[in-house]
């Protein structure tokens, strides 16, 4: 398959790689809506073309927390990475130290850490989630400053998981789930080759460290599980505040009032998020949920927003609605998939070159420039 456009990666990915991971990164919760709306209502937000306006220079580098960014794109948190390519997080993370620009270690890679760091020359960003293991908090976080991480990006729309019915159907989960997994491996060569044997360990590399022993699959989705903590309130997040000694963002944040609580509290960031519609189905699509939270705290913290974004076009919409970077997930992790780092590289100068063609034509030779005026006014 010819690889032209950013969104032609998830069809390649649905080929190679076997379907209990391909569904577990593709779906979402119940029946699928605000997945579904994070794509439809970003895709629908109207950009305002202008011409004749000298677009010979453009620049789409920014600073954020004191970092140089080469464009306002930063790749997400994403669990089990190193399942979709060998040494997967390794490998992401080497794409986007190419482009200039952060990649976010998730707490449940592949990878541990100590392998991630040392492979790139920019300090890479670690995701972190409110769990009952304080210990294993303390732990890891010790470990990230150690490593150099830079910022935390703290999760807390996961106090209980999401119902994802697609996990159980697709074998991600459910009856006879490891037979199946084995079975679709089996089906799948190029991946088994290159993930199954040449990857492994194939076990949650931070967790590992930690309990001092293997952690595969099944743990995977114990441990989690066994860990979330519903009890979770700004004081428990206190002492993290505390601790660590970088910028810290709170990721999952969909309301006015929880991103003033989040100013309060002492973010130096919020992600509008809803976990990609993995948690809360009929909640608002983050293209919504983004422009009331702008208006309540722009300016006040440093704005992310996530979900929903496969191309430079989406890029732009978010930061036109308020956003100062925004974050990939799912688009990422497919031309993880299907091709490794070269993938990751490739999709992320097609989002540049995306994001080139939209500022060009909507009159915007800076990031700056993208503003409320860039879009078609309802």
């Amino acid at each position: 398959m010819i690889i032209s456009a950013s969104t032609d990666y998830r069809a390649a990915a649905k080929r190679r790689i076997p379907p209990f991971l391909f569904h577990y990164a593709d779906g979402g919760a119940y029946a699928e809506y605000t997945l579904q709306h994070n794509v439809s209502d970003l895709s629908g937000i109207a950009l305002r073309q202008r011409v004749l306006r000298d677009m010979s220079s453009l620049d789409l580098s920014t600073r954020v927390f004191g970092e140089s960014l080469a464009m306002p794109v930063a790749l997400g948190p994403v669990g089990l990475c190193g399942m979709y390519a060998r040494r997967g997080e390794v490998q992401a993370a080497r794409a986007a130290d190419k482009h200039g620009i952060p990649f976010t270690m998730s707490t449940v890679s592949v990878c541990p850490i100590e392998e991630v760091a040392p492979a790139i020359s920019r300090p890479m960003w670690f995701q972190l989630y409110v769990l009952k293991d304080r210990g294993f908090m303390k732990s890891v976080l010790e470990r990230a400053q150690a490593a150099g991480v830079s910022t935390l990006v703290f999760t807390v729309d996961m106090p209980v998981p999401g119902a994802r019915y697609r996990d159980a159907h697709a074998g991600m989960s459910g009856p006879y789930a490891k037979w199946r997994r084995y079975w679709q491996a089996m089906t799948h060569p190029c991946w088994s080759w290159d993930v199954g044997l040449w990857g492994r360990p194939h076990d949650l590399g931070n967790v590992s460290h930690y309990l001092g022993k293997p952690t595969g699959l099944e743990d995977y989705i114990g441990w989690l599980g066994a860990n979330f903590d519903p009890s979770i309130s700004w004081k428990d997040l206190e002492w993290i505040r505390d601790f660590w000694k970088g910028p810290m963002v709170i990721k999952g944040i969909l309301d006015p009032d929880d991103a003033r609580d989040a100013v309060r509290f002492g973010a130096d960031g919020i992600i509008v998020s809803n976990h990609g519609g993995r948690q809360l189905d009929g909640v608002l699509s983050s293209v919504r949920a983004l422009p009331p939270i702008a208006d309540a705290v722009k300016g006040q913290l440093a704005l992310f927003a996530d979900s929903g974004v496969r191309t430079g076009l989406d890029v732009v919409r978010m930061l036109a609605l308020g956003a100062d970077m925004v974050l990939l997930g799912r688009a990422f992790l497919f031309a993880l998939g299907v091709g490794g780092e070269a993938g990751v590289s490739n999709l992320l100068s097609l989002i540049e070159k995306e994001m080139r063609v939209a500022m060009t034509l909507t009159g915007a030779r800076t990031i700056a420039d993208i503003t409320a005026d860039s879009l078609v006014r309802a």
